[in-house]
């Protein structure tokens, strides 16, 4: 039952006095309580049927997501990877290695006083070019010529004390040969043939002490005129003089004087040290090419003349000798150089492309690719070109080895290869 109230009207207030009208209103109530529960009733199904909507598009979307995953699973377990292979190669016969190195002289020799005296005139000076036996210079010793005059006077008269030595022998004899017969016919005494037999025996001994004088002061005046000799000096081998320390007038003392300093640049002579991997195989007679920076394109051939056989223990080197051609000059004692051995290799060994090589935990590998299944192989490295390395095992010529293999290459998977070609 419904509330109602009176309210003015308008055709009613013009009857009522003051112009009042009344309305009557129809005010809420058991009908309108129940329109608003079925209003109510009806957003909360709407509310339940937009909840259960997104439900199942949250569930539709989780499952297609989930079989997206299981079809990547799938394709990545059934995927075979390519991956790009290279050829194992086997290392040439020859094996070049390049190494620094110093010439030096063939011959060199350091040239001292070997009499005491003045330097009377000096021939040559830093970079003259000389022959065998050419003059130096000239020293003057006055007092020298005096000694060996000296000596040849006590020569002479060694050689007069062994004549009268000599005559006295042969009186002697002479006595002894007389007097031994009188003593055998009694007409001389025992005690006289003693005397003459004695005095012979005496004679012949001093003559002997007078010929071993005389041969004593003939050695010390062929001392003497060595050292006279010594007065030239001179040139002993071919080549260039690279030390002066003497000029007109210096005192030089025999022995220790430095006069000269020689060197023949006919040959030169280049040493290198050749580590032990690189040793074997080297002798004489290996090719060797030395270039010197300071004068590019040009080589200098030469060949392994000797080598030191026992390598040094501090740094397991081979101390090799190559005796280089230079008969214009051009190279110089003491210069820094290059030098490229062809040597004959005695081990065998393989090259691959450093690109091949994977160093991890597992230590130095490779990944060789054996009819569509790659294998991890460790390998050792003997020498580094950058590019390419030499190994000394873990593969063999002809294998395939995986360049810039990935990470998640495992032991045993399947690929197919790409095979490049690797200079």
């Amino acid at each position: 039952m419904s509330d109602v109230r009176a309210r003015p009207n308008d055709d009613e207030a013009s009857d009522r006095p003051g112009g009042e009208s009344l309305r009557i209103v129809e005010l809420p109530g058991k009908g309108a309580r129940s329109g608003r529960r079925y209003g109510g009733a009806l957003l909360g199904g709407g509310v339940l049927l937009l909840l259960a909507g997104g439900l199942g598009i949250g569930g539709w979307r989780h499952y297609e997501a989930a079989r997206d995953v299981a079809a990547v699973a799938e394709q990545v377990r059934t995927n075979v990877p390519e991956v790009r292979v290279a050829t194992v190669k086997p290392s040439g016969d020859i094996m070049k290695v390049s190494l620094p190195a110093t010439t030096t002289a063939f011959e060199a020799a350091n040239i001292f006083a070997r009499t005491s005296g003045y330097i009377e005139k000096r021939y040559v000076d830093i970079g003259d070019r000389v022959k065998k036996g050419d003059l130096l210079a000239e020293i003057t010793a006055p007092e020298l010529d005096q000694q060996i005059a000296q000596a040849q006077a006590t020569l002479a008269q060694d050689q007069a004390a062994l004549q009268q030595a000599q005559a006295s022998r042969e009186l002697a004899d002479v006595t002894n040969s007389r007097d031994s017969n009188l003593v055998k016919q009694g007409w001389l005494t025992a005690q006289q043939g003693d005397n003459d037999r004695l005095t012979l025996r005496a004679q012949q001994g001093a003559v002997g002490v007078a010929q071993s004088n005389i041969t004593a002061q003939q050695a010390q005046i062929r001392v003497l005129q060595q050292e006279k000799a010594y007065q030239r000096v001179v040139a002993p081998f071919d080549g260039v003089v690279t030390q002066r320390n003497v000029d007109n007038g210096s005192l030089v003392s025999a022995g220790s004087t430095f006069m000269f300093t020689m060197m023949h640049s006919d040959v030169i002579r280049t040493q290198v040290f050749v580590p032990q991997d690189e040793a074997f195989g080297l002798g004489p007679g290996v090719d060797a090419d030395i270039r010197v920076p300071e004068i590019p394109g040009r080589t200098f051939a030469g060949k392994v003349t000797r080598i030191a056989t026992a390598l040094q223990p501090g740094s397991r080197t081979l101390l090799t000798e190559i005796d280089v051609p230079n008969p214009d000059g051009l190279l110089s004692p003491g210069i820094y150089c290059t030098v490229e051995l062809s040597i004959p290799r005695k081990t065998p060994s393989m090259t691959i492309p450093s690109d091949a090589l994977v160093f991890d935990q597992n230590g130095l590998h490779v990944v060789v690719v054996r009819n569509g299944t790659v294998h991890f192989q460790q390998v050792s490295i003997s020498r580094d070109f950058g590019t390419s390395v030499e190994v000394r095992d873990g593969v063999q010529p002809g294998d395939q080895v995986v360049l810039n293999p990935v990470v998640n290459l495992a032991e045993g998977s399947k690929v197919t290869v790409r095979k490049i070609e690797v200079s």
